[in-house]
């Protein structure tokens, strides 16, 4: 007699499924384990110790601090689950934090979230957990994930305030065989709620805001500590090359900013470009921030070529609505971008998440990173 399917869309019963579940601390993840737990899985909650806390990492609002690893090993020993730490600090400066400055000295807007699921929780996770002869790595992530004739695709959470697919766009096929989203059907209050019917004590710990190693949002800080000859002054030029005004560092500045340019005018300015090879900022009035055009870099594609045949919807931010737009898919993993109506504030660094709607939500196709 063949055993009927799990939750989890495993033919085993739960009590004979090993899963890991990655626990950063917060509500969403010690749900999850609970969850996972109650239904009688063989749980094996993991948490990584990504950076060294400084005072004001730990007064600010982000994931992954001290704070959040005892958090996670209250609540693994309240559920009696086995519960391990990574320390994984290496790592993370070499394949985040490096990165994250690195792109800021070139003028881009990085996504350090996007990178740290790439290089280090779902690169590094995955390999534990199949060492550990896990079944599935379970995550707190607001995505869902469908398995339709065995290949199983990657969609925007129901609860799209929280969707949080626009940062997994990078994750590869395989991974996605191997992880499960068990969240990305409920609204947040519903996890609440859960983890109070749980007794867990993060039930109302507010959610994480800040990137996880720049205390306060205050990004120029953390490139003053890491490279601290990076802030050098330059020249703030108009549109048709004329000098406006000096900068104290291209760091201090991204695309679309208006703040902080010290520059009057007839109209309000924005930064319109940031060019690092020579160490200047070019400003202009806010129509000249639009862009039908994006071209795209070292792609991800979660889906046959076919699908890009047609109009399709794409994200240029995380925070951002759908965008209708013709994916023209290139030789060496670009892409052009052709969007059908003009967006403001597209900036270098950012990701540009590929979606198609179906019967089963706004499923995600893949993704690249905005050359320009």
């Amino acid at each position: 007699m063949k055993t009927e399917l799990n939750s989890i869309g495993l033919q085993k019963k739960p009590s004979d499924t090993t899963i890991v579940v990655a626990m950063s601390g917060g509500v969403d993840s010690s749900t999850v384990a609970g969850m996972m737990k109650k239904e009688g899985y063989n749980v094996i909650g993991i948490t990584l110790k990504l950076y060294d806390d400084s005072k004001e990492v730990a007064k600010s609002k982000q994931c992954c601090s001290g704070q959040d690893i005892m958090d996670a090993k209250r609540v693994a020993n309240k559920l009696g689950i086995e519960h391990k730490i990574l320390y994984y600090q290496d790592k993370f400066k070499q394949g985040v934090v490096d990165n994250f400055i690195d792109s800021y000295l070139k003028g881009e807007t990085p996504i350090p979230c996007i990178q740290c699921n790439q290089t280090v929780k779902f690169k590094d996770l995955f390999e534990v957990s199949k060492d550990l002869k896990a079944d599935a790595l379970v995550t707190g992530h607001y995505v869902k994930s469908i398995t339709k004739n065995n290949i199983t695709s990657m969609y925007r959470a129901i609860d799209e305030t929280r969707d949080q697919s626009y940062f997994l766009f990078n994750t590869t096929k395989e991974q996605l065989d191997y992880l499960r989203f068990p969240l990305g059907k409920f609204l947040k209050d519903k996890t609440r709620e859960i983890a109070k019917e749980l007794d867990l004590n993060v039930a109302d710990k507010p959610d994480s805001q800040d990137i996880c190693f720049v205390p306060n949002g205050n990004y120029s800080s953390v490139i003053k500590k890491f490279r601290p000859d990076s802030f050098k002054k330059g020249n703030i030029k108009n549109l048709y090359g004329k000098v406006v005004g000096v900068h104290d560092g291209i760091i201090n500045f991204t695309i679309g900013q208006r703040k902080g340019i010290k520059v009057s005018d007839k109209e309000p300015l924005y930064v319109i470009k940031i060019d690092s090879e020579n160490n200047e900022i070019i400003v202009g009035p806010k129509e000249n921030l639009g862009k039908k055009n994006i071209f795209l870099k070292d792609l991800n594609l979660l889906s046959k070529k076919k699908e890009f045949e047609k109009n399709i919807f794409v994200k240029v931010r995380s925070t951002g609505k759908l965008l209708e737009a013709k994916v023209n898919l290139q030789d060496n993993n670009t892409a052009e971008v052709n969007l059908v109506d003009i967006e403001h504030g597209i900036s270098p660094g950012q990701a540009c998440v590929f979606y198609n709607k179906d019967q089963f939500g706004d499923k995600v196709l893949g993704g690249g990173w905005i050359k320009e």
